[in-house]
């Protein structure tokens, strides 16, 4: 079955057994995507303990598959368009496998940093493929609108038991268990997948254009590296030559694109309000969702004194009740336009972010939870409808580079809200640690205090009693200061993602609107 023959809207199949089998085959991997990325976070201290790796290396081995995930997506995305997505979900699926293996048995630092690497590169043939296929596999609107809804799910879900599967997997096994968890299921996906996924390319697309393909990963990998180094270290050298050589390169991409017959990007898909302000809104929905959410269980473990699997816990009623919430999406799509059902979610968004200025040391959890609450159920109307959107204003044969570039910016939301909100923050908790225990803590105790709430946690077990509560105070103040100004710079920008949205998606019909 040709993808012109699938794209008539005379047709218009709909999905049967086979399709939501297929779909089912399809969140697996996005549940499992979801679930590394927190426990292996879970995971950190174990494998220092085993592995001994620098301050620097340990950096690297949490960062480097963001890294790589982020500079392959769009490539990818292009390529599954060009050869076939489910060949290249099988392929990533097979590749995923056998580096988990390898990342499981690691022995050294360097070792496990190169296999997390190759983790990022065959995650970045997962994604985009996943949605491509639901793309192909769901011709009416409304039964897209929930494929995706359940296909997003799979990360509510993944992210929400992480901390608990994770607390679980290491009090009985070594770290490196955490990374088997992938085995089965991508072996699943490679029995099943040949079955239940039917097969879809563009049928015109010509050979992927490898300057191309090197100057988007380029791009996207300094810009990245520029965002987090200038996070970690501060405005550097580095940094500020990375950023250049990230704008040097994506504007070579651009004029590329723009002069070939056959580009590897269809940069017209951005004329396209439905495509580009989604594209946009995303981006700045994850920027302001991911500069608090750090802070959040940094706060629950630093300030309340929870364990990580408490601070799990405490936040399972808000992952329960956004899934619940997001299985909404779809029926409200039918009666409510997306402007209004995206903006509308990202003002209770904003509300949960306002509700974090009411939170102190001495707060009832109930504040952070009702926060919480509020921000997770409002930003699923953003991250389902936007997504279908992207997907939905591609042409099918384009749906690979749609569904990558739509990732692409989540992922480079989540970097800079980790980086730049993240920063000012960080910057704040210093000053203000700095200006309270200034002649109470000594000069190597201070500068590790007032670094991250981590180190002072350390700080702290190492200190008289008669020192205790003056330092816990103004950690305790500190941390709260940053958790505010974080949030009040996350509530301004998602105020402007739903003023964008509500003027530029207006005309924008819903998945029912027929």
């Amino acid at each position: 079955m040709s993808d012109l023959s699938l794209s008539s809207a005379s047709l218009s199949p709909r999905a049967g057994r086979r399709e939501w089998l297929g779909l089912a085959v399809l969140v697996l991997p996005t549940l499992l995507l979801a679930l590394d990325m927190t426990v292996l976070h879970l995971a950190a201290p174990r494998l220092s303990a085993d592995l001994e790796p620098t301050s620097a290396e340990l950096l690297w081995i949490l960062d480097i598959y963001g890294f790589m995930v982020a500079g392959f997506l769009i490539t990818m995305g292009t390529l599954g368009d060009r050869i076939g997505r489910r060949r290249l979900l099988l392929i990533g699926a097979c590749a995923f496998g056998l580096a988990s293996i390898a990342a499981a048995f690691a022995n050294s630092a360097a070792m496990l940093i190169a296999t997390r690497a190759l983790l990022g590169i065959a995650g970045a043939t997962l994604m985009p493929s996943t949605l491509a296929l639901i793309r192909n596999l769901f011709h009416v609107e409304h039964e897209r609108t929930l494929a995706i809804t359940i296909w997003m799910t799979g990360f509510i879900v993944g992210s929400a038991i992480g901390p608990l599967v994770g607390g679980v997997m290491l009090a009985w096994f070594w770290w490196g268990s955490v990374f088997l968890l992938a085995v089965p299921v991508m072996l699943l996906l490679l029995l099943v997948g040949p079955w239940l996924l039917p097969e879809s390319r563009d049928p015109s697309a010509g050979k992927l254009d490898l300057p191309s393909a090197l100057l988007c990963i380029s791009a996207v990998l300094l810009l990245i590296f520029a965002i987090k180094d200038g996070a970690r270290d501060g405005i550097n050298l580095l940094a500020g030559l990375s950023l250049f050589a990230a704008l040097l390169t994506g504007t070579l991409f651009v004029r590329r694109q723009r002069r070939l017959a056959d580009p590897m990007f269809d940069l017209t898909l951005f004329r396209k309000p439905s495509f580009s302000v989604s594209v946009a809104a995303m981006l700045l929905c994850i920027l302001a969702l991911s500069g608090s959410w750090l802070m959040i269980f940094q706060f629950l473990q630093g300030v309340s004194g929870l364990s990580a699997l408490q601070a799990g816990l405490v936040m399972l009623p808000s992952a329960l009740l956004q899934t619940a919430a997001s299985l909404l999406v779809p029926r409200l799509s039918r009666w409510l336009a997306p402007a209004w059902l995206i903006s509308g979610g990202l003002l209770l968004a904003a509300g949960g972010l306002g509700l974090m200025l009411a939170i102190s040391a001495d707060s009832s959890l109930l504040v952070m939870v009702a926060a919480s609450v509020l921000l997770g159920i409002g930003v699923m109307p953003m991250m389902i409808l936007g997504t279908d959107l992207v997907i939905g204003s591609a042409p099918p044969e384009k749906t690979g580079a749609a569904a990558a570039t739509s990732e692409t910016a989540t992922e480079l939301g989540m970097a800079m809200g980790i980086a730049v909100i993240g920063s000012v923050g960080a910057t704040l908790y210093r000053s203000q640690m700095e200006q309270q225990l200034r002649g109470v803590l000594d000069s190597h105790q201070l500068a590790v205090a007032s670094d991250t709430i981590g180190g002072a946690m350390g700080v702290v077990a190492q200190l008289p009693p008669g020192q205790l509560e003056q330092v816990h105070a103004a950690i305790n103040s500190s941390f709260t200061l940053a958790l505010h100004a974080n949030a009040l710079i996350g509530v301004v920008i998602m105020l402007s993602a739903a003023l964008l949205v509500a003027l530029c998606l207006r005309q924008v019909r819903g998945a029912g609107a027929h």
